[in-house]
């Protein structure tokens, strides 16, 4: 039984392609010759067309959570170069930042001079430093840091605030009701 243009005319009505189309083996199939025919088949359940086929999306999703948590990240699934990856700028920015912030710090605390402070700035902005830590390995190795100065100042020896006035006053009350 050849059905080629009831497969065509089901493909129209139904605005599917030929080969989404499924018919029964039935003589009434063979009989319809009109779109109308065609329209009654379909109602009645003999014609219908498959459901499209699409690519599942579970194993894409599972994969980018895994992305996300920084899984399947190792060398062959990296595209694009280190510089496509993050640039040469924002790489610099990383480094370059806490070293000055460091600088500044020690300089505020004068653990270095303010010639040495200079020094050292320009040697960062030139790169000589990988990092922060190298940068203090290099401040030790050449003797720039400061010992910390400590002031010998002297005891408290009377009170000299209004809060140690009173208590040197409940003091002197509690020994005299005590002696009492």
């Amino acid at each position: 039984m050849n059905l080629k243009s009831q497969k065509e005319m089901a493909a129209k009505v139904l605005k599917v392609g030929k080969s989404r189309v499924r018919v029964d083996n039935d003589p009434e199939v063979a009989e319809a010759i009109t779109r109308n025919d065609i329209k009654e088949l379909i109602r009645a359940g003999i014609v219908s067309s498959v459901q499209k086929k699409g690519t599942c999306s579970a194993p894409s999703k599972k994969r980018a959570g895994q992305k996300n948590k920084g899984r399947r990240m190792s060398r062959g699934s990296k595209k694009g170069t280190k510089n496509a990856r993050k640039p040469k700028k924002e790489r610099w920015i990383e480094k370059i930042r806490p070293i000055r912030k460091m600088l500044k710090d020690m300089k505020e605390a004068e653990q270095i001079t303010t010639a040495d402070y200079r020094k050292l700035y320009r040697l960062s902005s030139g790169g000589t430093f990988r990092s922060k830590k190298h940068a203090l390995m290099y401040i030790k190795d050449h003797d720039m840091l400061q010992k910390k100065r400590t002031t010998n100042a002297p005891k408290k020896t009377k009170p000299t605030q209004k809060g140690d006035e009173k208590k040197a006053k409940k003091r002197a009350e509690k020994k005299v009701t005590e002696n009492a």
